[in-house]
């Protein structure tokens, strides 16, 4: 087995850390080698603020996976989300020194570079520079303007920033954990690339992933990132109201919430009664499934609002910003009972649960095509991606030097061109004057 073309995506939650191991099989399927998962016990709100705790976590994930794959692994993709993350647009040019070049990869590189430079805020770095659309001299619209003819190069970028003290943080565990960290991509982008379809990209749809601590937002249309956002608050808090509002322990909340609760109160008939045992030896406590419901529902609705207010400051409402496909749901979050009809009753837009399924291939377990696992698949997917770019790269490299050499030995080997008899003639009477003289 290769072990360069295996890749690690490390999902780094608030509420799970999950290390998965895998490569793509012969028809480009996902084929999932090993995958570790660890309670987070470090990780608030998608942010780091417990080092120690978050790099025992990842520890265990990592040795989990490994100890399934029988594969050691140093390095890892990592996903970043928190509600230190913003994005914003920006649109940057350069103009190339010889426009009767085609327009070559270095030159989209360059461009990028320069957005990299852009002066951020304190304590900010940029996490992502996404182009969107390119211009070449004043044409608009270009999707791909690599092999044209062109002077200044233009384009319009999607910047993710990020705060700098915790993409430092994150750096720290990995490193800590004994890993490399061979990219950083925002969890909504992995969650995207793992349950979006490129259909959907097209025709226009947001993708809500809704984690423990976060619920994270990309909007993708004509296939491209147009918007992503960060809001913090996630699962956690539904499982922290139930605890409030019901008077029992964390552990019983959660249970409560996956086994018994619905986003949706009209389902419950008054009478369903759920017994929750007491605390020692104590009288146990009877909750109406009426009444779980409701408090999950009254929090639902806020969180889903939230995000849908980022989707109408994208503007989806006008005609070239319409979101066809409408809504993809992933995340743990995604699980909770009804969730897609009331996601729908609020935005009035198509609503569908999105499972990585679609890229594993068809022997892979079946709890990890569960949307709590889409972010891993992506990460994974990333890291992939990026494998398989590294070595089409190298082996253009090397047909460039092998094409290189080809010409400089047909230089060296080349006959010497048979002389017309003119020159034969010239050749001989040269001769015949340096005899005679």
């Amino acid at each position: 087995m290769e072990h360069n073309d295996i890749s690690v995506g490390l999902d780094i939650g608030t509420t799970k850390i999950v290390a998965m191991i895998g490569r793509r099989n012969e028809y480009g399927k996902i084929e999932l080698l090993g995958t570790g998962k660890a309670k987070s016990l470090g990780v608030h709100r998608g942010v780091v603020n417990n080092i120690t705790q978050t790099i025992q976590s990842i520890q265990m994930a990592v040795d989990e996976a490994i100890a399934v794959s029988g594969i050691k692994i140093t390095e890892a993709v990592v996903g970043i989300a928190g509600q230190h993350i913003r994005s914003l647009q920006h649109s940057d040019y350069i103009t190339r020194p010889n426009s009767e070049e085609v327009i070559s990869d270095e030159d989209l590189e360059k461009l990028e570079k320069q957005v990299y430079k852009l002066v951020m805020l304190p304590g900010e770095e940029i996490i992502h520079v996404l182009p969107q659309e390119f211009k070449v001299d004043g044409q608009a619209e270009i999707t791909e303007p690599v092999g044209m003819y062109g002077g200044r190069l233009e384009a319009n970028f999607h910047v993710v920033v990020g705060q700098v003290s915790s993409i430092r943080n994150i750096g720290r565990c990995i490193k800590s954990a004994g890993l490399n960290l061979a990219g950083i991509t925002l969890e909504p982008l992995a969650s995207a690339e793992a349950v979006l379809s490129t259909e959907e990209k097209e025709a226009g749809v947001a993708l809500i992933d809704i984690g423990g601590g976060t619920t994270d937002l990309a909007i993708f249309k004509n296939g491209i990132i147009r918007h992503t956002a960060v809001v913090p608050f996630g699962g956690n808090v539904i499982t922290e109201d139930i605890k409030e509002g019901c008077s029992i322990i964390e552990k019983q909340a959660e249970l409560l919430k996956t086994k018994f609760g619905s986003a949706w109160p009209g389902e419950n008939k008054e009478n369903e009664i759920v017994s929750i045992p007491g605390l020692r030896g104590r009288d146990p406590k009877e909750i109406t499934l009426k009444n779980l419901s409701k408090i999950i529902n009254a929090r639902v609705i806020e969180i889903v609002e939230q995000v849908f207010l980022e989707i109408k400051n994208y503007g989806y409402e006008e005609s070239k910003k319409k979101l066809i496909a409408g809504i993809v749901l992933t995340g743990g979050g995604a699980q909770l009972k009804h969730i897609k009809q009331l996601v729908e009753y609020i935005t009035g837009m198509d609503t569908r649960i999105g499972y990585p399924n679609e890229n594993l291939a068809g022997d892979s377990d079946e709890s990890l095509s569960s949307p709590q696992y889409a972010t891993a698949v992506g990460l994974l997917m990333n890291g992939l991606n990026k494998i398989e770019k590294a070595k089409l790269q190298e082996q253009q490299i090397e047909n460039e030097s092998l094409q290189e050499e080809e010409n400089a030995v047909k230089e060296e080997t080349k006959e010497v061109p048979k002389k017309s008899i003119f020159e034969k003639w010239g050749d001989k009477f040269r001769d015949f004057l340096d005899n005679a003289e």
